[in-house]
């Protein structure tokens, strides 16, 4: 093959002269923002708004339903993430088990979306956070009958039984539903899990599907206790907002981190949760804990921080 300038150029020439495809490790800034960011920034971003939105959400239950405020927490998330990821274009990709697994997510979402509400408007927040974390722990120590596992199961649970001493006199109702949206996290962790394997990405895409499917379930309930929200714009706006703060920035910062920690390390990371929403809980809504409180959801945090899974056998997903 020969140029206007009469210089010949074979195929291998042209090869060399070709500027070399740069490597993933010489141009770090290629590579996707999700792939530059340390998977435990992740974490504690998620860690951070999974109970700031909630915190928010508290202070509207003087104006709108408790169910109300649920829908209103997934129907904008649902809204965000249909705008942003279009979800549905996976689903003719995906097989049966797949589409069966994020039906069960998007129940489970909304359940425990619902529980969670109904809880933290008769309990405190820390409290609620306190005895959510319990189910991982006892998974964990299901999973790994070992001597620490067993000593942080009886820890995390000396936590809650002083935590439901205190207070199940008062708030008999909100300790059944903290149990149960506890019971429903653990659900959300195993199948969050599941569909984080195939990558960051399709995780997102996965739950943005899983939370259409929340909003069809959590509709019938909670609909039209979020009515009086409609007709006023602030309220509306801060329903969006605990949406968008409750719903998909620590969802979606969950797919992310899942991807990329062991399970191991994302459960030692759980750890922080507690203490989080007992945080927020105190600089936003005024509740502090009793000294008692406080002991009690130390053991708690002593207990998530002292588990350890053991690592799955090779090639098990």
């Amino acid at each position: 093959m020969r140029s206007l300038s009469g210089v010949a150029w074979s195929p291998a020439l042209l090869a060399r002269a070709a500027p070399a495809a740069p490597s993933a490790s010489a141009t770090p800034l290629a590579r996707p923002l999700a792939a530059r960011v340390p998977p435990h920034a992740f974490f504690l971003t998620s860690a951070v708004f999974h109970y700031l939105g909630p915190a928010f959400a508290v202070l509207l239950f003087q104006q709108v339903d408790v169910l109300g405020v649920a829908w209103l927490r997934i129907a904008s998330a649902a809204v965000v993430f249909a705008v942003w990821r279009r979800p549905w274009r996976l689903l003719p990709s995906l097989s049966l088990a797949q589409r069966w697994r994020l039906l069960a997510l998007g129940g489970v979402l909304a359940a425990m979306n619902a529980c969670f509400y109904l809880a933290i408007a008769q309990l405190p927040l820390g409290t609620v956070g306190g005895i959510e974390f319990l189910g991982p722990v006892a998974l964990a120590a299901v999973g790994a009958r070992s001597r620490r596992n067993l000593l942080a199961l009886g820890l995390a649970a000396a936590g809650v039984y002083v935590l439901t001493d205190v207070r199940v006199a008062g708030a008999p109702v909100g300790f059944l539903f903290a149990f149960a949206n506890c019971v429903l996290f653990v659900l959300y962790v195993v199948l969050g899990h599941r569909i984080a394997q195939d990558g960051g990405q399709q995780g997102v895409d996965r739950l943005g599907a899983a939370m259409l499917i929340a909003l069809v379930a959590i509709t019938p309930l909670g609909l039209a206790g979020a009515r009086p929200a409609f007709g006023a714009p602030l309220l509306l706006g801060a329903g969006i907002g605990v949406g968008i703060c409750s719903s998909v920035i620590p969802y979606v910062c969950d797919q992310l981190a899942m991807a990329r920690l062991p399970r191991a390390t994302f459960a030692l990371l759980l750890s922080l949760l507690p203490a989080t929403a007992t945080a927020i809980g105190l600089v936003v809504l005024n509740q502090l804990p009793s000294p008692v409180e406080w002991a009690a959801i130390g053991l708690i945090v002593a207990g998530v921080a002292l588990h350890h899974d053991q690592p799955a056998p090779r090639g098990r997903a």
